[in-house]
Parts: C-alpha cells; sequence; structure tokens
C-alpha cells in the first residue's frame, strides 16, 4: 500500500473569510470619517488587513496625523479681512493728505463806510503831527526872571533879541541841542555865547559874567552855559537873547518861543 505524506497547509489555498474581511473594512472608514469630520482636513494611511494563519483574520491599528487646525474658509476669511483693513489705511491716508476747504463767511457791505474812513485819516493825521512832535528839537526857556524889553526899534537903532532880567550869576540855560561856535568876549556884548543848532538855527547870549561852555562843545537843551551878568552896552543885569532861525537873520523870540509852548513875557 503506497503511503503519501503531504506537508499540512503547504499547497492548499487560504480561505478567506469574507465576513470578517467586511467587518475590519468597515472599522477603517468608520475611524477615517471620524477623524476626517473632527479634524477638518485629515490624512489618514491606508488600512492593511492580513489574515493569520489557519483562517484568521488580524486588522492593522490606523494612525493618522492632524494637518492643520484652520480650515481653509478660516483662512479666506482673515485675507479678505486684512484686506479691507489695508484700504481702509488707505483711503484714510488719502483724506489726511487732502487740503481742506474752508468755509469762508459771506461777505456783507460795510456800514457807515465813510464815517470810518474819515475816523481812520483823522487817526494817521494824529499820528503823524505825534511822530513830528517827538522828532523835533526841545526847546528850553534861556533863564528865569522878568522880561524888560522886545525886539525892534529902541533908542535910535534897532534891538535884535529880548532881555530877561534877574540876578548876577542866575543860570543861562541852551535853548536847544547845539554846538558852541563862539565864547568869549564880544563888542557891546561884553561876552558872548552863540549855538549853531541841529536843525541850522542859532541862538545868540550876551553880557554873561561867566562862560562854562568852550567853542566845539556839544551842548543840550536846558544845559547851563554861563551866568548873567551886566559886562558890555548895558544898564542892569540881565540875559540879552536873539534866536536866527535860518542861522542868520534874527526874529521876535516871543511868537517863537509861543509856537514851541513857552511863554517869555
Amino acid at each position: 500500500m503506497q503511503s503519501i505524506s503531504q506537508r499540512s497547509g503547504v499547497g492548499r489555498h487560504r480561505k478567506v473569510n469574507t465576513a470578517q474581511t467586511a467587518k475590519g473594512r468597515i472599522a477603517l472608514v468608520t475611524v477615517a470619517a471620524g477623524a476626517v469630520s473632527t479634524a477638518g482636513v485629515g490624512g489618514a494611511t491606508a488600512a492593511q488587513v492580513q489574515t493569520a494563519p489557519e483562517d484568521t483574520t488580524k486588522t492593522q491599528t490606523v494612525d493618522f496625523k492632524q494637518v492643520s487646525q484652520t480650515s481653509p474658509l478660516d483662512q479666506v476669511s482673515g485675507n479678505i479681512q486684512n484686506a479691507v483693513e489695508g484700504a481702509q489705511n488707505q483711503v484714510d491716508s488719502a483724506v489726511a493728505a487732502t487740503p481742506q476747504i474752508l468755509t469762508v463767511a459771506e461777505t456783507k457791505p460795510v456800514q457807515n463806510l465813510s464815517e470810518q474812513l474819515n475816523t481812520a485819516i483823522q487817526a494817521s493825521e494824529a499820528r503823524a503831527a505825534a511822530d513830528e512832535a517827538a522828532r523835533a528839537p526841545s526847546v528850553s526857556r534861556p533863564a528865569e526872571g522878568t522880561f524888560t524889553s522886545g525886539f525892534g526899534p529902541r533908542w535910535g537903532s534897532f534891538h535884535a533879541g529880548i532881555d530877561i532880567a534877574n540876578s548876577n550869576g542866575t543860570p543861562i540855560l541852551s535853548v536847544m541841542d547845539g554846538t558852541v561856535i563862539d565864547s568869549g568876549p564880544a563888542s557891546g556884548y561884553g561876552n558872548w555865547i552863540r549855538i549853531k543848532h541841529d536843525d541850522g538855527s542859532m541862538s545868540v547870549y550876551g553880557h554873561m559874567e561867566s562862560l562854562d561852555v568852550a567853542v566845539g562843545e556839544r551842548v543840550t537843551a536846558g544845559q547851563k552855559i554861563a551866568g548873567m551878568g551886566n559886562l558890555g552896552f548895558s544898564t542892569g543885569t540881565h540875559l540879552h537873547f536873539e534866536i536866527h532861525p535860518d542861522g542868520n537873520t534874527a526874529v521876535d523870540p516871543i511868537p517863537w518861543f509861543q509856537a514851541r509852548g513857552i511863554n517869555i513875557s
């Protein structure tokens, strides 16, 4: 009797359990679907199903990795929001750089225009007069005392000035700023002083007992230049004063002083 030896399982087809295989695939799909629905976008590796010897079916564990926590819709929404904000910033910058138009008040006719013009003219004239007065030379009274003789013909001759009498040594003052051109003895005057003033006029002082300034010296209005005396052709202690506005011709000092706010008589 011939005996035939066969290896167990060798050359024999392996039987696949259809039911078990189907269950494994369903489990794989269920796990993958759950991962996708939870993470949004997920990746899962293919499940490999192996059947163990002796018709035993084994299911391999499925590993998956979360790809992203942000959905594509969220990313698109964020990009749109950033673009809107950037555009708004550009608009705001353009508006800020645009020149603003100022509102101009409505022009209305000026009432009493003629009266206002006259007032402005008067104010301008007043300012001009004040400025002229400020720039005018300061004038001082030449001496304190009693007016004793005026300008004009006297005793068969012409008296070219005025006389102011007082005690010997009474201060004689320069009537305006100027420069001394004569200081010393002079015929008929005893001693005299002549001052050339800044406006071109010249003043003359005579009969002084003492002289306080020298030729070429600069003097100011009200400065003491001499002491009153009784020298020369004189009948008593007094000051003989003359004023020559043009530097050569004598005029009556009384109205000249009055025009400058000084009363001599």
